[in-house]
């Protein structure tokens, strides 16, 4: 699970979106209208979530030693105050998170590790200046209290900490992504490493007044530790839970570890109250079958850490993982019966536990999939009970799982019976995330489950009537045009650009529509994540120009630049449909613009890299009929066929696929055969292939996936085997007698399961579909056809109405996504491609003859 997503749902219930530096309802939310005004000679800015100050004249470094200061909620008012007086007094460089919400989300428990704890940075003008800070801040600082910033080197026994970092942006691509980048010793960009754990360059000194925090900060002894660590199990921002073995007799322990002052929920409550609250229910439940037995509760180095019994078995998501049919192809009615009827024991099972934990007068509060334990004979455990309470004192849990967490109007044990009804849901259609969007998905839901696996009326009857809102139940029909006997698709294609046109914010200067919390990195411009890939979908699908649209697409790109050339998340994307839709002199600039960045660029890859810019050039070079821009894709080849033949092998992580992979190469350097006849582009284009087939695997229902680490497998476009799957396909209507062709049949049946999780194009089933479209297209296949069929009626289970339209969930299902690799765009992209055959990116759907004679 990506973490990043967390933060980005506190701001708004339908889209991922930043937190604004606007109050919100928590108590003393405002805490920074009390500071006082700013002096002249200061320039104020707001820049994603951080307040920056800086007075005018002042003149910082690219990079340097920095120093954050934390705080907690309760005395994140009174830090702020001193810090802001001390900084303006001495006109030192500074920026702050100006809301307790915003403070909130950045040290809420799922938050990311490495930024948690930060309410202040300052940005001394040298080292000197540095020493006298934390020396005179410091002392003003004494005994407030803060969580623990996990990447920095702590000052004293205060709320400051250090780290050498950039003070500038400066962006460097790695794999594929941009990162925050720092000047090495010879001005080479290297990434600035913001891991949870304190480094140095290594071409920069610690200075020495520095150096006994550092020996203070390693000063503790592990073999005073009552306990091994042999492996980390989890992390949070909360802490870390670890297998361990007790040193004074050898037995073997789960070791939870919660940090003061970080992982806070709602009530900002932190892990140590949590774990605390934990120790005292598991005490409680003390010989309760299927929940751990308590050891130890001791303190280590500030932190509290509690060891209890190891439970066997793999979390109930993992199982599902493993054993859900109709993510294979060709499910049969037996499978789905053998499934059907292990899933129901195995809930029965969850139901009795909870009734036996429930008879010792516990709410457990926070059942979800990954708190289930199954082991391999198929019994049942749960984990985790920092969230339960006494039925005497409940505590509404202000954590957890998204489809799992009980609403408001739900008391006492309901709040437990409320995730058990999800649970008897999800176990047979794992998509509980989407009802929060839309809670009129549920009877749609249940139809589906019982169609599918046989279910009876009563159990169906027993889910509906537990999750249906008692407050305010949906009055919105349940199914949608997607449903219907015979879909009209240009009623379908119609809704979803009304949804899409409706989420449009022109008022906004960094996103016109929602997406995913990728714009927020790459901006809201982009072809992948924001307009110009928006913009692209509706006209190419059918439904239309919007100049107000097309007007703010160039103001916002001549304001705020894209940060780097790639086709999916800079300059050159957006450059394909500015030209596209005639504006020819932007277009222009952007493709020039970007020369010097292109000739720095590595990253092979469609979405960022040389691979995607070589394709806009020889589009360029084809609709301005320009040798020019031909002669320039064609040395971008040269060089990825030199990448190419130094590329290393496969790693551990994936890459194969459209966008990030080698596949993306293939594309080019197959476009460059089809330009100029030279057939050692074609057998680049099959080296390509094989290198990105080299990372496949057989997956568990016998198709060929793209690997993922040891066990997992993706089939996905961005990552995965369908990226690969069309490239191959056109591969194969030039080449159809070379060898990697015979993989295409196994790579597009992993495009057919019945079920996948996300909706999106780059990472989910509009992809899979347009890929077995664009197969049959080329070759024309039934069992294809019935696969495309039912990815266009499965689209519907995520549908959601939106707008007098119909929108759909990005990354994680927790908020709706208009953008084209996660959202509504690709989504009507993927239609248009499947029912009109249109293509389903630029690129891509088309074929023809050598403009020059074979050479």
């Amino acid at each position: 699970m990506d973490l990043r997503y967390e933060a980005f749902c506190f701001a708004d219930r339908r889209f991922y979106d930043l937190q604004s530096s606007t109050e919100s309802d928590l108590p003393g939310d405002g805490f920074s209208r009390d500071l006082p005004e700013l002096p002249v000679g200061w320039v104020q800015a707001e820049r994603n979530v951080w307040r920056h100050l800086h007075p005018q004249g002042v003149t910082l470094p690219k990079q340097g030693w920095k120093i954050h200061v934390s705080a907690g909620l309760d005395n994140a008012s009174r830090v702020l105050k001193a810090t802001f007086d001390y900084c303006v007094e001495r006109r030192i460089p500074f920026k702050y998170l100006p809301t307790i919400s915003i403070v909130l989300a950045r040290n809420s428990k799922y938050a990311p590790r490495e930024g948690s704890g930060k309410l202040i940075t300052i940005y001394p003008a040298g080292t000197e200046q540095l020493q006298s800070i934390l020396t005179e801040l410091g002392a003003t600082l004494q005994g407030e209290h803060g969580a623990y910033i996990l990447s920095d080197l702590r000052y004293g026994k205060g709320p400051l900490y250090v780290r050498y970092g950039g003070f500038s942006e400066q962006w460097l691509e790695v794999d594929g992504q941009q990162v925050l980048a720092i000047e090495g010793p010879d001005g080479t960009l290297i990434p600035d490493k913001r891991k949870p754990v304190f480094s140095v360059p290594e071409w920069v000194e610690l200075p020495e007044f520095l150096a006994p925090h550092l020996a203070e900060r390693n000063a503790g002894d592990p073999a005073k530790f009552p306990y091994q660590i042999k492996s980390s199990l989890h992390f949070s921002n909360g802490g870390g839970v670890y297998l361990a073995t007790r040193k004074s007799d050898g037995k073997e322990v789960v070791l939870k570890e919660a940090r003061p002052h970080a992982g806070l929920d709602r009530e900002g409550r932190d892990a140590v109250a949590r774990l605390e609250l934990e120790h005292t229910i598991l005490t409680k439940l003390e010989k309760v079958p299927g929940v751990p037995e308590v050891y130890d509760r001791f303190t280590e180095w500030e932190h509290l850490f509690v060891a209890m019994e190891f439970m066997p078995g793999r979390s109930l998501g993992q199982w599902l993982g493993h054993n859900y049919p109709l993510t294979h192809k060709d499910t049969t009615d037996e499978q789905l019966a053998e499934y059907r009827e292990r899933a129901l024991k195995l809930v029965t099972k969850v139901e009795d536990l909870m009734a036996r934990v429930h008879e010792r007068g516990v709410v457990f509060g926070d059942l979800h999939t990954l708190n289930i334990l199954v082991d391999d004979d198929d019994e049942v455990s749960l984990i985790d009970f920092e969230l339960s309470s006494t039925i005497e004192d409940v505590k509404r849990p202000t954590l957890g799982a998204p489809g799992f967490q009980a609403p408001s109007d739900r008391e006492g044990f309901e709040i437990d019976e409320y995730p058990l009804a999800a649970l008897k849901l999800w176990i047979f259609l794992p998509l509980n995330a989407v009802l929060e969007l839309s809670p009129a998905k549920l009877k749609q839901h249940v139809h589906v489950i019982q169609q599918r696996f046989g279910l009876g009326d009563e159990y169906c009857r027993s889910i509906v009537d537990v999750l249906t809102p008692r407050v305010d139940p949906p009055e919105e029909p349940a199914f949608t045009a997607f449903d219907d006997p015979e879909p009209d698709w240009t009623v379908v294609r119609k809704s979803i650009a009304t949804a899409i046109l409706h989420s449009a914010t022109p008022q906004r200067q960094d996103r016109l529509f929602p997406g995913d919390i990728e714009q927020f990195e790459v901006g809201g411009t982009c072809f992948g994540y924001g307009a110009a890939g928006v913009l692209h979908a509706l006209d190419v699908s059918g439904e239309g120009r919007y100049p107000e649209h097309e007007d703010w697409l160039i103001k916002a790109v001549r304001k705020d630049p894209p940060k780097q050339p790639g086709f999916f998340v800079g300059a050159h994307g957006i450059a394909h449909v500015l030209e596209n839709f005639g504006h020819h002199d932007l277009a222009t600039e952007l493709v020039e613009g970007y020369t010097q960045l292109v000739a720095t660029t590595r990253d092979h890859g469609l979405s960022a890299g040389l691979s995607g810019i070589g394709l806009n050039l020889l589009h360029f070079a084809d609709v301005r009929e320009d040798h020019g821009f031909a002669a320039r894709a064609e040395e971008l080849a040269e060089r990825l066929a030199e990448q190419l033949a130094g590329a290393p092998g496969p790693g551990d992580k994936a890459k194969a696929g459209l966008l990030h992979g080698w596949s993306g190469p293939a594309l080019f350097f197959l476009r460059m055969f089809e330009r100029t006849g030279e057939r050692r582009w074609l057998r680049l284009s099959e080296q390509a292939l094989e290198r990105d087939l080299a990372e496949t695997m057989v997956a568990l229902d016998g198709s060929l996936q793209v690997r993922d680490g040891t066990f997992r497998s993706l089939p996905y476009v961005g990552i995965g085997g369908a990226g690969i799957a069309l490239v191959l396909t056109e591969f194969a209507a030039v080449a159809p007698e070379r060898p990697c062709v015979e993989k295409l049949p196994e790579l597009l049946t992993g495009c057919t399961g019945e079920f996948v999780i996300q909706p999106a194009f780059a990472l989910g089933r509009a992809g899979l579909m347009a890929t077995l479209a664009q197969a049959a297209a080329h070759k024309p296949d039934e069992r294809l056809d019935r696969a495309i069929q039912q990815h266009l009626r499965a689209l519907g289970w995520h549908a959601v109405r939106y707008g007098g339209g119909l929108a759909f969930p990005g990354v994680q299902l927790r908020r709706l996504s208009m953008d084209l690799n996660t959202g509504g765009a690709g989504v009507l992209l993927a239609i248009a491609s499947t029912v009109d055959g249109r293509p389903p990116l630029p690129f891509l759907g088309r074929t023809q003859a050598p403009v020059l004679a074979n050479r």
